[in-house]
């Protein structure tokens, strides 16, 4: 399997899952098993699989992705009040003993406020990343083995608790996180987590002091011309008012940090900027482009990678041939390295 290298090390990549919007079953299901499988022939060692209350439940999806490739890992987006930190640790070990396959996660604080009060949390957002904290705890422990689990805390109580089926350590899970916000970055130094920005311009996160190793949720459309980029990028993307009108609306249900961000970004920025958030303005997306050529699309991810990045979650690609010029845009950003 192809894994781009940057510098003396490999960057990690990893790819999402299309969300589910109503489509018939069939439908969907090919397009999951399409990506997945783009995504794995494209070097990507994992896939990002979406949650919240209008998804389809992405343990189920990750069981659909296994099913479909040969060693691309779940990176399955887990909230606190959706399962129990037991349950959770339960699906990570039954699905790697039944398939020899890691799962991921990615421990998500928080969530659109609506989908939030049907379910009677009214945890406030400080709040949520010390529930995350004593979640993402216990699942860790129980995942490791050894005594069985005890735990008192604000949020989370278990006593003597023991997992069945034990998990071999080769197989344990990579934790992601939101590290957006302050709040976010404290707890994956807690947990040992990885942070997961969805990132500023490449030049500000080269001027940012980072403390340690960070990823990144970004999309990337990449040609060998400029132009031909933009061209794709814009049909792909269109401006679209109801789509700028959900999206506005959106701001006023989500107390997320990054998504604040990126909105005071947006104006700043020129009409053809290589970093582009008009897919997130016209709510297409959640996360900013990299438009350009290869190498310009790479000297902006050397950017990020000399910052500390090790890690890059790319949007749902298009299609098979787009995973082939982003990993050529990811190679022309070690070629950028080399030359700094």
């Amino acid at each position: 399997m192809y894994q781009p290298l940057i510098g003396d090390n490999s960057l990690l990549l990893y790819s999402t899952c299309p969300p589910y919007r109503g489509e018939g079953t069939d439908t969907y299901c090919r397009q999951v098993r399409d990506v997945a499988q783009w995504s794995e022939a494209g070097g990507c060692e994992g896939i990002l699989v979406y949650t919240d209350n209008r998804l389809l439940d992405p343990w189920l999806v990750a069981q659909l992705i296994i099913q479909s490739t040969k060693s691309l890992s779940p990176l399955i987006a887990v909230q606190p009040v959706y399962l129990h930190p037991y349950t959770a640790a339960k699906m990570i070990a039954t699905l790697s003993l039944l398939h020899r396959r890691r799962i991921d996660l990615n421990i998500v604080a928080g969530g659109f406020k609506n989908d939030l009060i049907v379910l009677n949390d009214n945890t406030p957002h400080d709040r949520r990343y010390a529930r995350l904290t004593e979640y993402t705890t216990i699942i860790r422990r129980l995942l490791e083995g050894g005594p069985p689990v005890t735990f008192q805390g604000e949020f989370y109580s278990v006593t003597n608790l023991s997992l069945v089926p034990t998990l071999d350590p080769a197989l344990r899970p990579r934790i992601l996180l939101s590290g957006s916000s302050a709040e976010g970055l404290a707890a994956a130094q807690a947990l040992n987590a990885l942070p997961v920005r969805y990132p500023e311009p490449p030049t500000q996160a080269a001027s940012d002091q980072h403390d340690g190793e960070f990823g990144i949720r970004v999309g990337i459309i990449a040609r060998p011309d400029a132009a031909d980029a933009w061209t794709i990028a814009r049909a792909r993307f269109p401006e679209d008012r109801r789509g700028q009108a959900t999206h506005q609306l959106a701001m006023k249900v989500s107390d997320s940090a990054w998504h604040r961000q990126l909105s005071a970004i947006a104006p700043a920025l020129p009409a053809e900027s290589t970093y582009w958030v008009v897919p997130f303005q016209n709510y297409k997306t959640f996360c900013p482009y990299l438009i350009g050529s290869y190498e310009q699309v790479g000297e902006e991810l050397g950017r990020y990678i000399a910052a500390g990045c090790g890690t890059v979650i790319l949007d749902v690609p298009a299609n098979e041939t787009e995973m082939q010029h982003i990993r050529l845009a990811i190679a022309a950003a070690g070629k950028a390295l080399f030359v700094r």
